[in-house]
């Protein structure tokens, strides 16, 4: 065998030996998300979600994709309804998010997504669940959350495709026109981290 015929087969070698790993950490995120969906399927109805003390923030949160230096990337899009469940805190929870996200549609209220808060003041650096690291750090979100509550935060659409990524704050399909309270957000402000 000449020289360039073992570099072909030991470059296809080493392409094929990367696409397992990369196969095996993709089936290993697909089954972990199976089992939040799983765990979390209960809160499609949202007077569960009550129960449970995630309470509604009321207001639908939407961008107008404004970009602001020193600010979050929100591309244009919504969030939702955001019910918070304050009583959950400590380290992330794949299992147990402190946010639920609604979208209005009609008089009905469909869960679309999970979010994970992290405040700034307990964690020493940037958290991560599904191999993501989390958004931030940034200020609240006025005027659903004091603007003085620095955190990290990650979303993560379960219930809905996100044509942006799975992992993106903000959704272009989903929308909050059928939401009694609409709120159009401005970008978040970033703040320094650990």
């Amino acid at each position: 065998m000449d020289i360039a015929s073992f570099a072909r087969i030991s470059a296809m070698l080493a392409i094929g030996l990367s696409c397992t790993g990369a196969s095996k950490a993709d089936e290993a995120l697909d089954a972990e998300v199976k089992r939040v969906r799983q765990a979390l399927a209960k809160y499609e109805d949202p007077y569960v979600a009550v129960r449970d003390l995630y309470l509604s923030t009321v207001g639908c949160v939407h961008y107008d994709g404004t970009k602001m230096e020193g600010h979050m990337d929100y591309p244009k899009g919504a969030m939702g309804i955001h019910f918070v469940n304050i009583t959950l805190q400590g380290p992330p929870d794949p299992l147990k998010p402190n946010v639920l996200i609604y979208e209005p549609q009609g008089d009905k209220l469909k869960l679309v997504a999970a979010e994970w808060l992290v405040p700034l003041a307990a964690t020493k650096e940037r958290p991560s669940i599904f191999g993501q690291a989390f958004q931030g750090p940034m200020e609240g979100h006025e005027p659903l959350i004091p603007q003085g509550f620095h955190h990290y935060d990650l979303h993560v659409w379960l219930f809905k495709d996100n044509p942006l990524g799975m992992f993106s704050p903000t959704n272009p399909d989903v929308s909050c026109d059928d939401a009694q309270f609409s709120l159009m957000e401005m970008p978040t402000k970033l703040v320094p981290g650990p």
